[in-house]
């Protein structure tokens, strides 16, 4: 094996700094609970496709 071993994935410093921003977004309003459920729902329509082509609604809440 090499001792030079590309490694995927993120690293712990990567991670610190995404959930640093994040919260830093979260204070200052960039992320809401409504863009979070916008989201959320946008995600499930694309999974959920075949559902929504059989007028299933996937809208979350009110």
């Amino acid at each position: 094996m090499s001792p030079y071993r590309y490694r995927r994935g993120i690293s712990l410093v990567g991670l610190i700094y995404i959930l640093i921003g994040l919260y830093v977004a979260w204070v200052h309003e960039y992320i809401t609970p409504a863009l979070l459920r916008d989201i959320a729902e946008a995600l499930l329509a694309v999974l959920l496709w075949f559902l929504v082509l059989l007028g299933v609604d996937l809208h979350l809440g009110g």
